[in-house]
């Protein structure tokens, strides 16, 4: 049973229009590979973003975030950085690049890039300067460290892909450390030389016309300078995707002093006013680094963690257990959620099963743009689209391929984006994709849902509606006891305006306290159930609606 829980409630707020524009804005995630190939290759590219804006507008988002699309020789894809400044071919230009910031700006869009700030690629030129020498200029721009004296690794630390976080490097005769692939060793930035560097690459997207950044791993930043060993987890090896499951990650990320690294940047970032941050915190317990973040006036805007892109499962206590680390006060940072994205399966495929996956991913676009904070969609979610199928033999992802058969990988939240149902590939390219169209996308392509009852029209009439209530922007949240796991009931209030959110995520209807809804007008359902829920109090199975208190 749902324990009644009240949030913060008397928090002093701040008219609508005193509000910085990124604070409640909705946020969409592109990924440059597989959203629109013009060029013929097989992959998606900064034309294709620039051609597809009208789209993304059309829904009534307030901001992109674009994946990397920087120089890179893609062993992850683009999050192997080798120029900070620069376009991959692959994608374009930086002319390409300016022509989609000042499309999106004319369409009212904020635009948001990736920052990586944690490692690089091994192609960088930094690295390959520091790995000449114990003694070169950039010789401690990286981390490095002496062989135990049995030639071991200089402790038991894990990478996130699989295998030991160290590699041998004969030019220097020292291991370099690598929280993820041995393509992207770790930047150390302990040294202010690097911070100053990355500080400037940053600067470099302000000054084309960015309007913030999402900051990639941010907690992976900084590590142990004792290179102290983690202690283990208990996680068995039966148990574990990968041996990093196996230990407690104590050491290798999450230290104290990124919080000072995260000031220095913020104070170059208020040179550039209205400018937004959010990062992304990964590992089992990230509420107090992502609070540490964003907290006050000279740190980030606001992150996200990974609580509900790994949740196998939905119902109301594991929603409530999550926004509920959130305590509202003045000083703390603002919370942003995702329930999809590059890095994650789909949502709809987790949560729900494949026989109402429609009617289930309305609901679920509902509830994340109800949750206090920034709302971020991933391309196709506005589809309903659900986890691609992707052959062994056509996976890229390097993560798949090291955990193979433990894991599948991110390769099936990443194939192509289908824009025409009957066009080749779904209209994403004329030649094979470099991951292939799952039939089942193509069926929920975009020139398929143009009609009344599709996700993609509910989307956009979810988005307008919200636009209409400053409430559900940054008003107040409190959750209403509603006696079932399977149904939440979301209080979004703001200076006299209060919206009721219930959401049905069960098999079975529910019948809704009277004193809940006060009365009230439905200003938006999952389904047609004005009529049912006003006059009856039922809530259907699988549904969702927003009342507006009188």
């Amino acid at each position: 049973m749902v324990k009644s829980s009240e949030i913060a409630g008397s928090v002093m707020h701040k008219s609508l229009g005193a509000l910085p524009w990124w604070k409640g804005a909705v946020i969409y995630q592109i990924y440059p590979r597989s959203f629109l190939d013009t060029n013929g290759d097989g992959i998606g590219d900064l034309k294709g973003i620039l051609a597809g804006l009208d789209h993304i507008a059309g829904l009534g988002v307030d901001g992109i975030w674009i994946s990397p699309f920087f120089t890179s020789p893609m062993a992850d894809y683009g999050y192997d950085v080798a120029d900070f400044c620069g376009v991959d071919p692959i994608f374009g230009t930086l002319e390409d690049f300016d022509a989609i910031v000042a499309r999106a700006h004319a369409l009212g869009l904020k635009v948001i890039i990736d920052q990586v700030y944690s490692h690089t690629s091994d192609h960088h030129d930094w690295f390959i300067e520091s790995r000449t020498s114990r003694d070169n200029p950039r010789a401690d721009w990286y981390v490095w460290a002496d062989p135990k004296a049995d030639g071991s690794p200089p402790n038991n630390w894990q990478s996130v892909f699989g295998g030991p976080s160290w590699e041998w490097d004969a030019h220097r005769g020292q291991y370099y450390f690598h929280n993820f692939l041995k393509e992207q060793p770790d930047l150390n930035l302990y040294n202010p030389e690097v911070q100053d560097a990355l500080i400037a690459a940053g600067r470099f997207w302000l000054e084309r016309g960015v309007d913030g950044f999402r900051l990639d791993a941010l907690n992976f930043s900084m590590h142990d300078q004792s290179l102290r060993d983690n202690p283990p987890s208990g996680v068995s090896a039966f148990e574990a995707t990968r041996p990093f499951d196996m230990q407690v990650h104590k050491y290798n990320m999450s230290q104290p002093e990124i919080v000072g690294f995260i000031e220095k940047f913020r104070a170059m970032l208020d040179e550039y006013p209205g400018t937004f941050t959010v990062a992304e915190v990964g590992g089992p317990n990230p509420i107090g680094e992502m609070k540490a973040f964003t907290e006050g006036e000279e740190r980030l805007n606001s992150a996200y963690n990974f609580d509900f892109l790994y949740a196998k499962s939905l119902d109301a206590p594991r929603v409530m257990e999550s926004a509920q680390l959130w305590d509202q006060t003045a000083d703390e940072g603002w919370p942003s959620w995702a329930f999809s994205n590059h890095d994650a399966p789909r949502a709809v495929s987790r949560w729900a099963p494949s026989e109402h996956r429609d009617e289930m991913a309305r609901v679920y676009m509902m509830l994340l743009l109800t949750l206090r904070g920034n709302p971020i969609i991933y391309q196709g979610e506005e589809l309903g689209l659900p986890q691609a199928h992707v052959p062994y033999s056509k996976l890229k992802d390097p993560e798949a391929l090291s955990n193979w058969p433990k894991t599948l990988g991110r390769d099936g939240a990443r194939t192509p984006m289908p824009w025409r149902a009957d066009a080749e590939n779904a209209g994403f390219s004329g030649v094979e994709p470099w991951l292939p169209v799952d039939p089942e996308h193509a069926k929920l392509a975009v020139d398929t849902q143009q009609g009344n009852d599709s996700v993609l029209r509910f989307t956009s009439e979810a988005l307008g509606t919200r636009k209409r209530f400053p409430a559900l922007l940054s008003g107040a949240m409190r959750f209403v006891e509603t006696g079932s796991d399977s149904v939440l009931v979301i209080e979004r209030a703001l200076e006299g305006e209060t919206v009721l959110a219930l959401f049905n995520l069960g098999g079975d209807d529910y019948s809704v306290p009277t004193d809940v809804l006060s009365g009230g007008d439905v200003v938006l359902s999952s389904r047609p159930l004005k009529e049912n829920l006003l006059n009856n109090n039922v809530l259907p199975k699988r549904s969702g609606v927003w009342v507006r208190a009188k």
